[in-house]
């Protein structure tokens, strides 16, 4: 399919009880879509929740995050029986995304998803603004205060609904920056930090750090902080060194 031909990208938000593959006890949606003249807004009408039962009780330190309780869910239906309807839509989607897809992707497996590609806003997010001291979601909220956002419907916070209508807004203003092939492109790759996420030069741009520094952190556990200290040698115009590449969990912003 061309970038001419589509029409929507659904955002996904879940809210789970524990890290098994069907622990989601909800999932939210918000559409972002192509318009007449050729710019991306974000839906009115193509939005959702629904609650999923994840066959078990949530924990009351879990409750205490997203405060969903246990009756609510029960006897909703089970994740792989809500999932469908919801990745898989009438009409289809061009494209699913999140923020820090890495976590729906947990989920949102290629059986349930189909081929649908994902956008990870997250890292878009780094190389569109990379002068933002933060990268969450809703610090992009409001550090950058999107056009057009309802408070209100974003709020409560770390609910699927209100957490998927905020991306949303991240979403529609970065596919009307760059194009949606770049945006893929990006989410392919590991998250390219702007700044050094720790040690003795936590906080600092890459530039400045002597080759050996440098060297280190071209071999850290972390794939992001690896493909950052990576990409900066290869703007010195230096040899990058061997690895296995595997992914690891990103080191939060």
């Amino acid at each position: 399919m061309s970038e001419t031909d589509t029409l929507r990208i659904r955002v996904i938000d879940l809210e789970t009880a524990g890290s098994s593959p069907s622990d989601v006890c909800e999932i939210g949606w918000q559409d972002v879509e192509r318009a007449a003249d050729g710019t991306w807004q974000v839906s009115e009408t193509s939005r959702g929740a629904r609650f999923v039962d994840p066959g078990r009780p949530i924990s009351p330190g879990t409750m205490a995050v997203h405060h969903i309780l246990d009756e609510w869910i029960q006897g909703v239906g089970y994740w792989r029986d809500v999932a469908p309807g919801v990745l898989r839509p009438d009409g289809g989607v061009r494209a699913l995304a999140a923020h820090r897809a890495s976590f729906e992707q947990r989920f949102c497996t290629p059986d349930l998803t189909g081929v649908a590609d994902w956008i990870c806003t997250w890292k878009c997010a780094l190389r569109l603004w990379p002068g933002l001291p933060r990268f969450s979601n809703q610090m992009l909220r409001y550090l950058r205060r999107p056009a057009g956002l309802d408070h209100d419907k974003g709020l409560p916070a770390h609910r699927a609904l209100p957490d998927a209508y905020v991306t949303a807004h991240h979403l529609r203003d970065m596919l009307n920056t760059v194009s949606l092939d770049q945006l893929l492109e990006w989410s392919h790759q590991p998250g390219l930090l702007p700044r050094v996420p720790k040690g003795a030069h936590r906080g600092q741009p890459w530039s400045p750090l002597n080759d050996a520094a440098l060297d280190t952190l071209t071999r850290d556990r972390d794939i992001d902080i690896r493909f950052s200290a990576t990409t900066e040698v290869q703007r010195r115009g230096g040899e990058v060194p061997a690895g296995d590449g595997t992914p690891v969990q990103p080191t939060l912003l």
